[in-house]
């Protein structure tokens, strides 16, 4: 089970200005612009666009969010959900629960929304730290908290760069994404979790770089 994200988790929920807001509006205004998105890219989709395709004013869309990126990255979560953390008493069963929770709401047009935004990531400021802080962390701690679960549990060996595992799964996904053919799907997830993911984080650590080159530190 995935938990969505966004202003309309409630019937009303305040507005950028305090005022309470009919949440009924937001679905709607979600869907129009993960389909700009789709149809644009980032970069050319505007709010004037969104409000447009939703028949709406565009005063609406800024009383909910502050700006497209605030928009955009609300509106990739309310389509994929932020995975609930399994906790199995497994590693590998609970990467397995990850990544089928992961995939299960994606789609064509879902890996083409996400394509949308690759390239003005890497120009876009804004919308990288919104990108981070609003999807990515969230589901970087999920894997986190599996890992630190693992390690409790002796599964793993002690010294692993955690956030290095974490990152693993988005970034083999992303690439995924980028290349021809079909998007990422429980299948593709599974052996990256299974041929990936688990043989490293099951593997003893490598040593610190100034031990593996030899290198004595004082003390």
């Amino acid at each position: 089970m995935s938990r969505t994200h966004g202003v309309g988790e409630t019937s009303k929920a305040r507005g950028r200005g305090g005022r309470y807001l009919d949440s009924s509006r937001d679905l709607a205004l979600r869907e129009a612009a993960l389909a700009v998105l789709a149809e644009v890219g980032y970069d050319r989709l505007t709010m004037d666009a969104v409000a447009a395709r939703a028949g709406a004013a565009k005063t609406t869309i800024y009383r909910r969010w502050r700006d497209k990126a605030d928009l955009v990255v609300d509106a990739l979560n309310s389509l994929k959900g932020v995975p609930d953390v399994p906790d199995t008493g497994s590693l590998r069963q609970d990467l397995r629960a990850l990544a089928e929770s992961t995939t299960s709401a994606e789609s064509r047009f879902g890996a083409q929304v996400t394509t949308g935004m690759v390239s003005a990531l890497a120009r876009d400021a804004v919308l990288r730290r919104v990108f981070w802080e609003n999807f990515l962390a969230p589901r970087m701690a999920g894997f986190r908290t599996v890992f630190e679960r693992a390690e409790a549990r002796g599964e793993m060996p002690e010294g692993h760069d955690l956030d290095l595992l974490a990152g693993l799964f988005p970034a083999l996904v992303l690439q995924q994404l980028l290349m021809p053919g079909d998007p990422p799907d429980a299948r593709f997830a599974g052996r990256i979790m299974d041929e990936v993911v688990y043989p490293l984080a099951t593997a003893p650590a490598a040593p610190a770089p100034d031990t593996a080159a030899g290198v004595k530190t004082d003390g």
